[in-house]
Formats: structure tokens, C-alpha cells, sequence
């Protein structure tokens, strides 16, 4: 009987001891992150930078992260963004035929253009289009709900670096998968991106409309220091 307690107490004492664990990170806070990007890279050896770093604890790469020229983080974490149930393979898919039919149209519009000028402002790369259609999504208020007094107020707060480009990408996936299911997702992207990259769009509206609304209620801002 003392024994099964034993083991009992044991095994539980294990547990509590484990499950905080499995939700720390095996890096320290005195980590930090790699540098995969070589512009990144060869603007640290001309600061001098780069030196700085050969003593300090670094973190692992990630298995998607590379010096290849043809990586491009903002590209690899929305195609992070349009897969689901672990598909990588097939959004990674996807969202190289919604290239292949930005630079399709695009194309197009340029044999259209009647004078050199108008080829001149037509992006052909669809990679910047992408890069131009986040930037032009990315909010830089939000609303956050805080109770004072027995009433909740929606106060607009700063949107961090790292969640406006969250935001940004959701609502063009969003406003791509809101569209007719007769129209296959690659077209759809195509579209959500070339409007988004002209600052047009259902997109641009709904930023457009959280930064009112973020304007209407800048008399509750001071509650989010109170």
C-alpha cells in the first residue's frame, strides 16, 4: 500500500514537473535570432556589426529559412497562412499559380500600354506587387475593449510591427476566400493582390474603415494607460 502511494506521488510529482516544460523553449533569453539574409548579412560586415555576433549564443535556423536569392520571408509566411491541415506542399503550390497569373495579367496590361511611359510604372515582378499589397493592408491602429467603470470602451491602441503584417495577410486571404467558389483560389489571389498593390480594393476599404473607426472613439484613448 505504501508502495502504490509511493509510486502515486511520484508519477503525479513527475507530471507537474513536466507539463510547464513542454511549453518553455530550450533557447535562453540571452538567445537571438539568426540571420539568413545575406543584404541583412553583408550590411552587418559593413557596419562592423558582424563581429559583434561571433560570441553570441545564436538559435537555430528554422527548416524553412535559407540563403538562397530566391527566399523571400513575406512569401514563405504567407504561404504559412494560405495552408491548412498541414498542406504544404499544395499551398505552396497555389500561391505559385497566383504568381504565375499576377505575371500573366500584368503582362498583358503592359502590351497594352500605348507609350513608354505607362510600361515604365507597370510592376511586372509579382513578388513586390505581394510586397506593395501587404504594405498598403498593413493597419496601424486597432481596437482593443476595456471595462472601466461597469462600461466597455473600444479604445485604439498602436498595431505592432510583427501583428500589422499579420492582419494584412489575413484579410487578403480572408477577402480572397469570401469570393464565388466557381473561380479557383489562384485567380482570386491574383485579383485581391493587384487591387491591394493599386491601394484598391475590399481590403484597403476594411483598413481604411478600422482607422475611422479608431478616429471616432480617440476620446477613450487615454484609457488604455489608466
Amino acid at each position: 500500500m505504501l508502495r502504490r502511494l509511493a509510486c502515486s506521488f511520484v508519477q503525479s510529482h513527475t507530471r507537474r514537473l513536466l507539463v510547464p516544460a513542454a511549453h518553455m523553449s530550450q533557447y535562453g533569453p540571452h538567445f537571438i535570432d539568426p540571420v539568413v539574409d545575406k543584404k541583412q548579412i553583408e550590411a552587418l560586415k559593413e557596419s562592423g556589426d558582424l563581429a559583434k555576433l561571433a560570441h553570441v549564443p545564436i538559435k537555430a535556423a528554422l527548416s524553412s529559412q535559407n540563403t538562397s536569392v530566391f527566399y523571400d520571408p513575406l512569401v514563405s509566411q504567407f504561404t504559412n497562412y494560405v495552408m491548412k491541415q498541414g498542406k504544404k506542399e499544395l499551398s505552396r503550390g497555389l500561391v505559385e499559380k497566383g504568381f504565375e497569373n499576377i505575371k500573366r495579367l500584368q503582362l498583358e496590361r503592359y502590351h497594352l500600354a500605348e507609350s513608354e511611359e505607362e510600361r515604365a510604372k507597370i510592376e511586372l515582378n509579382p513578388k513586390k506587387l505581394l510586397h506593395q499589397a501587404v504594405e498598403n493592408c498593413r493597419p496601424l491602429l486597432q481596437l482593443t475593449p476595456i471595462k472601466r467603470g461597469g462600461v466597455r470602451y473600444q479604445v485604439p491602441v498602436p498595431v505592432t510591427e510583427k501583428r500589422s503584417y499579420f492582419l494584412a495577410m489575413k484579410w487578403l486571404l480572408e477577402a480572397v476566400r469570401e469570393k464565388e467558389r466557381t473561380v479557383h483560389f489562384p485567380e482570386k489571389m491574383a485579383w485581391e493582390v493587384l487591387d491591394a498593390a493599386a491601394n484598391q480594393g475590399k481590403v484597403v476599404k476594411r483598413k481604411h474603415e478600422l482607422h475611422r473607426q479608431c478616429e471616432a472613439n480617440r476620446a477613450y484613448a487615454h484609457y488604455r494607460w489608466s
